[in-house]
């Protein structure tokens, strides 16, 4: 069994130790709140423009390797994409004055607009395709 002048002997160090370490931490919090703040290596432009070539080169190999057979469910998903597509170019295309966000919402509608009226002619006549001749 520890005696209790040892015991408290071990606190004393272990609080003076505590203390030393507080204060540490405090010069080094405040060497951190004076720093610059880090700049990243690329610009979020890079980043940006990475996703969008990779979406379209996975967009690309996916679309072309589906079997004619799911052609019709393919158009049908694209058409439901668009929509939600289209909901968002909404939202970016809305607000009043002339903006980058403003033009590039309406580009956005207009190109989702012509892919779900396209997708649904080119659905109707794949459609007519597997009707029975009367």
């Amino acid at each position: 069994m520890t005696e209790p002048a040892s015991l408290a002997e071990r606190a004393s160090e272990l609080a003076g130790s505590a203390g030393t370490l507080s204060h540490n931490l405090e010069l080094l919090a405040r060497q951190l709140a004076s720093a610059p703040p880090a700049t990243s290596a690329g610009s979020p432009f890079v980043y940006e423009l990475t996703v969008f070539v990779l979406a379209v080169f996975v967009g690309y190999h996916v679309v072309w390797r589906v079997t004619p057979a799911l052609h019709s469910p393919l158009m049908s998903v694209t058409n439901a994409i668009s929509s939600v597509i289209i909901v968002g170019a909404l939202i970016a295309a809305g607000p009043l004055g002339v903006s980058f966000a403003k033009i590039m919402g309406f580009v956005a509608v207009s190109l989702a607009a012509v892919n779900i009226f396209g997708g649904f002619i080119v659905t109707q006549r794949m459609l007519l395709m597997f009707q029975k001749k009367r």
